[in-house]
């Protein structure tokens, strides 16, 4: 198992963070190892909604069928599964300073023989955090817009 959680503050109120990253396409944004990220039926998200994610991770593309599995006001998670890994990515949420802080933890366990490589690639999964880390806040605020500076007005 290889996991990886880092903490970040977003300028957007949480209720609006939780809805735009409730929808597992935007992965295409934020997550840097995901390539295309497709919602598969159509309607409302809610729990129990499902995207085919194509990630690319040390040169090799894989794919993973996610769910939706949990919906709270200050919680998501989604578990995304394949024939070698499950990939579950939880993200908690709290308001701070008139925005977001957003926990976020990425976990994957393997199967068969690749849990071997399991605690090998715990560095690789740090820097892909890393990236998470700096790609998420931006694509949150380009998707909302910026909110103005405080004593701004908005334009």
């Amino acid at each position: 198992m290889v996991e990886v959680e880092r903490v970040l503050t977003l300028t957007q109120p949480l209720g609006e963070v939780v809805r735009y990253l409730a929808d597992f396409a935007h992965a295409e944004m934020w997550d840097p190892g995901t390539v295309t990220c497709e919602r598969l039926g159509a309607g409302a998200v809610s729990v129990g909604a499902e995207w085919h994610n194509v990630s690319e991770f040390r040169g090799r593309r894989t794919e993973l069928r996610y769910r939706l599995v949990r919906w709270d006001p200050d919680r998501l998670t989604f578990v995304g599964r394949n024939k070698t890994a499950t990939s579950t990515d939880d993200m908690r949420f709290e308001e701070h300073a008139g925005g977001t802080r957003l926990t976020y933890r990425a976990q994957v366990d393997f199967h068969g023989l690749a849990r071997l490589a399991g605690p090998l690639l715990q560095r690789e999964f740090e820097r892909l955090g890393d990236q998470v880390s700096e790609r998420l806040p931006r694509a949150v605020d380009h998707a909302l817009g910026t909110p103005p500076a405080q004593g701004e007005r908005p334009g």
